[in-house]
């Protein structure tokens, strides 16, 4: 039976837009190593920070977080 993973695409988009992730952190109200690991696939965020997190990079929130096959 296959395990369900969250992928996320948080690194590169805050990468695109030339935030730190301290820069993320402050703009949502988590540490920054919240962020680190979030983006390092070791944390899952809560829905309304999953929000927050697409509504700073503008886009969807399925194209920010995918859930896979692993």
């Amino acid at each position: 039976m296959a395990r369900l993973v969250v992928h996320n695409r948080v690194r590169e988009s805050r990468q695109g837009l030339g935030m730190t992730q301290q820069d993320l952190a402050d703009a949502v109200g988590v540490s920054r190593q919240s962020i680190n690991s979030i983006e390092q696939g070791k944390y899952v965020p809560s829905l309304p920070l999953a929000l927050h997190l697409a509504q700073v990079f503008a886009m969807a929130t399925d194209a920010l977080f995918e859930l896979k096959e692993h």
